[in-house]
């Protein structure tokens, strides 16, 4: 598929060759879904911790007699049913991340990148170099091409003058080709690509 290139400024700079095998898949959700939920666990903390009733510090002596009191019957003062017990089945420190396969994790980054240009959310620009780092300068770029929320997507490093100016501006993401993946891809209406991230993707999928 064929796409315009424009620049910063929002004027015309030619025009690229997409691979349909990268940006031409019919979407699936499935695939698209398992790798969201795959990054989503995967940076969980898992240091959500309750006390059971073995770690409170309380006597384990039974409360009162077993008849004759008009209770009901109890034991330890530990257990859930009290004021100050352990929780019942709370949560433990542990890891939520799961395994995901690398075949499928790469496949999900085609499927994500295929929405986004069956969408009209995909855009092209020649170079991401910014002149003077001034957020001002950057929001008036943006305000051209129409972008709100964006994830720019640069080659192996990005201009630092458009990192800076960019940092500032909220919904607006600047990843290194490196860094590109499914959620962040997805989270922002735009995805903005230069040529060196185009190619990039072209030489990792080839």
């Amino acid at each position: 598929m064929e796409l315009n290139v424009t620049t910063l400024e929002g004027k015309a700079a030619g025009s690229v060759q997409l691979s349909d095998g990268i940006f031409g898949l019919e979407p699936r959700k499935d695939l698209i879904q398992r790798c969201v939920n795959w990054q989503l666990a995967k940076r969980q903390a898992g240091t959500h911790k309750a006390k059971g009733r073995a770690e409170i510090w309380r006597t384990g002596k039974k409360m009162f007699k077993q008849k004759g009191t008009g209770n009901a019957r109890h034991g330890s003062a530990r257990v859930s049913q009290f004021r100050g017990g352990g929780r019942a089945f709370g949560p433990v420190v542990r890891s939520h991340a799961h395994d995901l396969p690398k075949k499928v994790r790469a496949l999900a980054l085609r499927h994500a990148l295929s929405a986004k240009a069956k969408d009209g959310g995909l855009i092209v620009i020649d170079s991401a170099e910014l002149k003077e780092a001034k957020t001002k300068a950057l929001l008036g770029h943006f305000s051209g091409l129409g972008l709100t929320s964006a994830l720019i997507v640069d080659g192996a490093q990005v201009h630092a003058g458009l990192a800076t100016a960019a940092r500032n501006i909220p919904n607006i993401d600047v990843l290194p080709i490196q860094g590109i993946n499914v959620y962040d891809i997805l989270r922002r209406q735009k995805l903005v690509l230069t040529k060196a991230a185009v190619d990039a993707l072209e030489a990792r999928f080839k």
